[in-house]
């Protein structure tokens, strides 16, 4: 599903001294594979996540999702694989101000679509437990509430593939399970979920675990089995 080959990133301070941020990764992600990437604060994996994600593209390298080689593609390009291929969960949950729960699901219709089939997203609410949250604003619902908004509208367009970037790090512990508990379900009816995180709790549901140091990539190794309370 998704192939990273020789990939490199590289930034420039404001003195235009250049900073390698990814240095030739290469990985293979198969579909339905449950995975996590960690390291250490400037290890490079948020700059991996958002070039998997087509927010950002690789300074060298070839990135590949579902056979389409996405480096050389233009921005209204990636904005169409993002709007049907990539859902984004993100940790401070990207909710928009002064809408609903409802209206924040809706939104992904809008750039994908291009019509809102509001039958759709009252269920998608539904399936994370907030159908009747609908007509909440976001500054009346809890943080753990604001997170399944959010993925909520990330599986809106039916997504294969979902990024979560700390997904549970602004939530207390039963947020956190409830999270991590639909997230394990995506991963059973076959999505592709690929979650970055620090907390050791979070990163024993995956199946994989990717570990980046330094801007390279330290080592990739199979996850023993999921804990007994991820079952």
């Amino acid at each position: 599903m998704i192939e990273v080959a020789r990939v490199g990133k590289t930034y420039k301070r404001g003195d235009g001294t250049p900073v390698a941020a990814l240095k030739d990764i290469s990985f293979r992600i198969e579909k339905g594979e449950f995975l996590t990437i960690r390291g250490p604060s400037g290890s490079g994996k948020s700059s991996m996540l958002n070039i998997m994600g087509c927010l950002d593209k690789p300074t060298c390298g070839t990135y590949r999702l579902h056979g389409e080689e996405l480096s050389g593609y233009t921005d209204k390009q990636l904005s169409h694989v993002r709007a049907w291929k990539i859902g984004f969960v993100f940790q401070s949950f990207n909710l928009m101000p002064r809408t609903t729960a409802l209206e924040n699901v809706e939104i992904p219709m809008i750039y994908g679509p291009g019509h809102v089939d509001r039958k759709r997203a009252i269920a998608a609410l539904e399936r994370v437990g907030l159908g009747a949250r609908a007509h909440h604003y976001g500054t009346e619902l809890s943080g753990g509430e604001q997170q399944r908004v959010a993925i909520a509208r990330a599986l809106i367009n039916d997504p294969p593939l979902i990024l979560a970037d700390e997904p549970t790090g602004n939530l207390d512990s039963a947020g956190g399970a409830e999270v991590m508990g639909i997230l394990r379900q995506l991963h059973r009816e076959g999505r592709t979920v690929v979650l970055v995180t620090h907390d050791d709790a979070v990163a024993a549901y995956a199946e994989r675990e990717i570990l980046f140091k330094d801007g390279a990539l330290a080592s990739d190794r199979k996850m023993a089995q999921f804990p007994v309370e991820a079952q």
